[in-house]
């Protein structure tokens, strides 16, 4: 996977997310979207992240998301099993002009990521009166 965008974002003493992601490891977060009359929504699951260490980010049309995790304390533990990847997440999106770019909101709850991406009035249905 090459994801290297030009991300100005300092992230846990990396200069950028392009050096991060060029120094360590990271996995495209799961994502499931789904689409309201008004609205997509798109959730993430990144296990292992704090909510301090979540960015999401619009810019150029695109969506981005990003995670790290504590790598000295995840790496540094002693596993009896170990089933999942000790990565960083990061993910982009494209953006279709059906959404209004100035109203996206998200929030971070428990390794869970949710993105409302509310859509431009003009695609959002509506009823003609009959006169």
């Amino acid at each position: 996977m090459n994801n290297t965008e030009n991300i100005p974002v300092k992230v846990q003493g990396y200069s950028s997310i392009e050096e991060l992601l060029e120094t360590q490891n990271y996995i495209s977060p799961l994502v499931n979207i789904y689409e309201t009359d008004d609205e997509f929504v798109l959730t993430a699951s990144m296990p292992g992240v704090v909510r301090d260490n979540v960015k999401v980010r619009v810019e150029d049309d695109k969506l981005i998301l990003f995670g790290t995790i504590q790598y000295e304390e995840a790496i540094n533990r002693k596993y009896l099993l170990n089933e999942q990847e000790i990565a960083n997440y990061y993910r982009t999106f494209k953006i279709s002009d059906t959404v209004d770019q100035s109203n996206i909101a998200a929030r971070y709850d428990n390794g869970q990521l949710v993105v409302n991406l509310q859509k431009n009035e003009e695609v959002k249905p509506r009823t003609i009166d009959i006169t």
